[in-house]
């Protein structure tokens, strides 16, 4: 297949797109390198695939309307994995037109280009962030989520609605992934494992926030790959249960899916510190702090549809995980 792969130079984008060009696709990664976080590690991820045949990269913004307009008409994609994004739920409680941009303006290009080209599948990253509010564990697909607790879920909840109509009006096959916590090697730096290896090494204490009684479904980088290629290869087709009178969230009548990406195992924040530092063969010091606004207490997935209908299933624990992460920070960094 020809895949576009929007985010390449990001972490889940370039673990995606390697995969895709060892099994032999085509991949276009698009990625406009900002400044949100390292632009150097982005780099450094999009060499990875710009060294391999069948890798073509253009650096684009998904803001910009007619760009993305003449890439699809001139590409003709087989499918699009779209995983570009304004990432980071803090950060949108400071910066909130850069999700606008990015994750409504930017999706909404993404949405035409694949109506406009006749794409055969989106596949598009939602977020656990959604589920916002709830507390019935495992998060389930087929649960209400209106109501978001930062304005970065409710534009993955918006992704969710706009790919729906989508389907709906034109056809268009789209399925929405619900990342959890993802980790991994090339990650990013704002996240939790990121910044406690590096304040840890460097002998700095670390901020735990809700006094270390986060529990998250930490979910290792091959496994959520594993997820999203399996996705692609399953065309999204309609639900012939579906019906209007007791609608299903997580399904339709249109061909639209949604499933969530998970470990199905939560792990305690203190849980994931005491294997870092195992890890790393030293104790972190520990700031203990309230809860930040926009989070959440807790999420565990429901994987059991993607399970069902991919074959799908996750295999990584955290100790093996976080021991990957560890040996890719000492080396990349040389730490």
């Amino acid at each position: 297949m020809k895949v576009l792969v929007t985010g390449a130079a990001g972490f889940i984008g370039m673990h995606v797109a390697q995969h895709l060009l060892a099994r032999g696709d085509e991949v276009v990664g698009l990625d406009n390198l900002n400044d949100y976080y390292s632009v150097p590690l982005k780099q450094d991820r999009l060499a990875r695939l710009t060294a391999q045949q069948r890798f073509e990269f253009q650096k684009l913004d998904l803001a910009d309307r007619a760009g993305m307009a003449a890439l699809f008409a001139a590409k003709k994609f087989d499918g699009v994995v779209h995983l570009a994004a304004q990432a980071g739920v803090r950060y949108s409680l400071t910066n909130p037109h850069a999700y606008v941009d990015a994750n409504l303006v930017g999706f909404v290009n993404v949405l035409e280009g694949c109506r406009h080209s006749q794409v055969a599948h989106l596949v598009y990253a939602s977020s656990s962030s959604v589920y916002g509010a709830n507390t019935t564990m495992p998060f389930s697909v087929h649960d209400n989520v209106d109501h978001p607790l930062s304005l970065y879920a409710a534009t993955k909840k918006a992704n969710e609605l706009l790919a729906h109509t989508y389907s709906h009006l034109y056809g268009l096959p789209t399925t929405g992934l619900r990342f959890f916590t993802v980790y991994g090697p090339w990650g990013r730096p704002d996240m939790a494992l990121f910044l406690f290896t590096q304040a840890i090494l460097a002998g700095r204490p670390i901020d735990v926030f809700n006094h270390g009684r986060m529990r998250r479904d930490f979910t290792y980088v091959d496994d959520i790959v594993g997820g999203v290629v399996h996705t692609l290869d399953r065309t999204a087709t309609p639900n012939p249960d579906w019906s209007g009178a007791v609608p299903d969230p997580g399904t339709s009548n249109a061909p639209f899916r949604l499933y969530n990406i998970g470990n199905h195992s939560p792990v305690e924040l203190l849980r994931l510190i005491e294997v870092l530092e195992a890890c790393l063969g030293r104790k972190a010091e520990k700031n203990l702090l309230p809860m930040q606004p926009g989070d959440v207490p807790a999420t565990c997935a429901d994987v059991e549809d993607l399970t069902r209908d991919t074959g799908f299933q996750p295999s990584t624990s955290i100790e093996e995980g976080v021991r990957r992460f560890v040996e890719w920070y000492r080396e990349y960094y040389r730490a």
